[in-house]
């Protein structure tokens, strides 16, 4: 950053300081506003990724176009009963509960089991209901509540339990606990870095105004960019893991300012011109790394990196402009109400510089053990799978999961998995064109049952479902739905001119999939590229920028390893709360790349910018090396500590795409501060020598200076 930026952020932290009353007053009106204006009237979820220009997507238009009663929410009702539900009482009980779920709000409709044929099992002691809705998707406290009623309705011989996509975000809710446990365990972690109750509560404080406004405005925006349900935490974890770890850099500087004889209020300066400056660069590769989601080209996943970005932007603000103004009421009792055995106030760790060294003496066994590591943990990510959650991997307990384990029994496992295939009909009215689609359909290989074909009621357009014998997460189901649009559909209407497109839930999750899969190369090539450039810019270094983009690279294939390794393949998954073994939600590797890329550039930055310092003081690049690590790795390991604790926090929400995406992001973070910048950051720099700095004289004369 120039002299001119640096007297910006120095004149910044000095108005902070001494107008603190005036920047707390701002800061408190402000949020109270924010938050109730945001919080009071946000803008509503929007779980449909079918947008696009995918067959499914073109399904979903012709249903909605021309079976309107098919595009609101819907739920299964569950119904299992020994004594077969031709049973009179069984009957009067299913009956009863049918006339509950119609008079529900929202339901504009119940199909009863009795209804048509189909809904009940051959051996009769198995049937469901189904329900639609003008509502998509449901009010959760509604779904909560027939939940409830067909729990209290249950009993006697009879098993009632509703299922659907509504009730998986009714039972598995985003964030709840988890955020309070991240929270709290940051707490600990501030705690035992700084040994100062007020040194934890300012920084914690300042990350929390951060947060808080940033939702508020997410909420908001919410109406410009509709935004999925999982858009809240991805942006409260980013937020609170970033926010405490720029507040925790600030502090870190003031109090070595401090120790070192700065009063107070040069002390506030000099944190803001240095340490406020890694801050703001470290906060603008979050959100450049995050707005690379836009290359994925999906209306959600645009809403969900806007909102994690305005919360970083958020945190940044509160940490260069509230931190300066807290800092000021504390003054020289940043540590006041100190616990004993606990903190220090110089950042340089002997240990860490003594273990550079080691890794100097013997850089190529470094190299090698810990690229081994990271390269045998990402192996098992070549087999990774994507998909969607759905009721078979809801907890046990919940009535989700229970629907989906009655009905499985009753039906086969792929009734939770159904394809829903539409055509418009070339004369109104005669559904002839699509019978033969459909006979072609049902003795496919692969196919357990065909539903007769329904014309809709403007005689424009046909359907039928087909429902597959594997299940929603079995590999086979997306094989199936290729053949059937591959070979088997083209077969059928061959020479007839009808246009046919396989649509339905599984089918739409299965091109999400393979559309994530598609510009996923794309994404992380946008992503690398723009952080290669802020970071020859920062360091004036083309080696060390490159050797920051491949390992990061080798951080998320080791995440992405050992994620296959626990949800896909089931080793420790009971253990760290994943109820059964299932491929990995499709938008958790699009967003564990950039924010872990953004992450792991600010530790590249922290650390590279104080082995430059030393290496530009004259030190040799061994020796600068050495006292870089030696002066940034407590406070990495600090930082680093602080956002495994907040992401592994979310393995106490029953969500299965949260827990994955925590655990990716933990286990990255983890390989990142400790494989990557205590042993291959140390070994390539030594064998690199005097490359580490080299810079094309025409390239260094027209980057700007930082």
């Amino acid at each position: 950053m120039d002299e001119g930026r640096a007297g910006a952020l120095t004149r910044l932290g000095r108005f902070c300081y001494r107008r603190r009353r005036l920047v707390l007053v701002g800061w408190v009106v402000g949020l109270l506003v924010l938050m109730v204006v945001g919080f009071g009237f946000k803008a509503p979820a929007d779980n449909d990724f079918t947008g696009g220009k995918s067959e499914s997507a073109r399904a979903q238009d012709l249903i909605k176009e021309h079976f309107p009663e098919r595009k609101g929410g819907s739920l299964a009702l569950a119904i299992q009963a020994p004594a077969g539900l031709a049973d009179p009482a069984v009957h009067q009980r299913v009956d009863a509960m049918v006339a509950t779920l119609a008079a529900a709000p929202h339901i504009t409709g119940v199909r009863s089991p009795y209804a048509g044929p189909g809904q009940i099992s051959t051996d009769g002691t198995i049937g469901f209901a189904t329900t639609t809705s003008d509502q998509n998707p449901m009010a959760t406290s509604e779904v909560k509540h027939l939940i409830s009623q067909a729990k209290a309705a249950s009993g006697g011989g009879v098993t009632f339990a509703l299922g659907g996509a509504d009730v998986v975000t009714a039972e598995t809710p985003y964030g709840g606990a988890s955020d309070a446990i991240g929270a709290l365990a940051a707490m600990l972690v501030i705690l035992i870095a700084f040994g100062s109750l007020l040194a934890m509560g300012l920084t914690m404080l300042a990350a929390l105004f951060g947060i808080g406004s940033g939702l508020a405005l997410t909420f908001l925006l919410g109406y410009v960019f509709p935004a999925p349900s999982f858009s809240p935490i991805v942006a409260t974890l980013l937020g609170l893991g970033v926010g405490i770890d720029y507040a925790l850099f600030i502090v870190t500087r003031y109090r070595e300012a401090l120790a070192e004889g700065d009063e107070p209020g040069e002390a506030v300066e000099v944190a803001i011109a240095r340490a406020g400056r890694s801050v703001l660069f470290a906060g603008a590769t979050v959100v450049i790394a995050m707005l690379g989601l836009f290359v994925v080209q999906q209306r959600l996943l645009n809403a969900t990196a806007v909102a994690a970005s305005v919360t970083v932007l958020m945190t940044m603000v509160a940490a260069v402009t509230l931190l300066p103004a807290l800092l000021g009421f504390a003054g020289r009792g940043i540590d006041r109400f100190k616990l004993p055995f606990l903190g220090r106030t110089g950042s340089r760790s002997p240990l860490a510089e003594r273990w550079a060294r080691v890794i100097q003496r013997a850089p190529v066994t470094g190299l090698v053990t810990g690229a081994a590591v990271m390269i045998l943990l990402a192996i098992p990510a070549l087999s990774m799978r994507l998909s969607f959650e759905d009721n078979s991997t809801e907890p046990h307990g919940t009535s989700g999961y229970q629907a989906h384990q009655i009905l499985t029994e009753g039906f086969g496992p792929g009734f939770d998995a159904p394809f829903v295939i539409v055509s418009e009909l070339p004369s109104p009215g005669a559904a002839g064109p699509v019978e033969p689609v459909a006979r072609a359909v049902a003795g496919t290989p692969g196919v357990a049952a065909v539903t007769p074909v329904q014309v809709s009621t403007d005689g424009a357009a046909a359907l039928f479902i087909a429902y597959p014998t594997t299940a929603h997460q079995d590999a086979a189901t997306p094989k199936l739905l290729h053949h059937l649009r591959g070979q088997v559909i083209p077969a059928a209407v061959d020479g007839s001119g009808l246009v046919v497109h396989v649509g339905g839930p599984t089918a739409g999750d299965v091109d999400f999939a393979s559309e994530v899969s598609a510009r996923l190369p794309w994404l992380i090539a946008a992503v690398i590229g723009l952080a290669l450039i802020l970071l020859v810019v920062l360091v004036r270094s083309i080696a060390i920028a490159i050797k920051a983009a491949l390992m990061t690279l080798l951080s998320v294939g080791a995440a992405f390893g050992v994620l296959v390794m626990i949800v896909q393949w089931g080793w420790l998954n009971s253990l760290l709360g994943f109820p059964t073994t299932a491929p990995i939600t499709a938008w958790v590797p699009l967003f564990i790349f950039p924010i872990l890329f953004g992450l792991s550039t600010d530790y590249e930055v922290f650390l590279v910018s104080r082995i430059r310092e030393e290496y530009d003081a004259g030190a040799e690049t061994r020796e600068a090396v050495a006292r870089g690590l030696g002066r940034t790795a407590r406070v990495i390991t600090a930082a680093a500590a602080i956002m495994v604790t907040v992401f592994l926090s979310v393995l106490a929400t029953p969500d299965i795409a949260v827990k994955e995406f925590g655990l990716g992001l933990a286990v990255a973070v983890f390989l990142d501060a400790t494989v990557v910048r205590m042993v291959l950051v140390p070994a390539i720099m030594e064998l690199l020598g005097k490359v580490n700095w080299w810079l094309p004289r025409w390239l260094d004369r027209i980057l700007p200076h930082i």
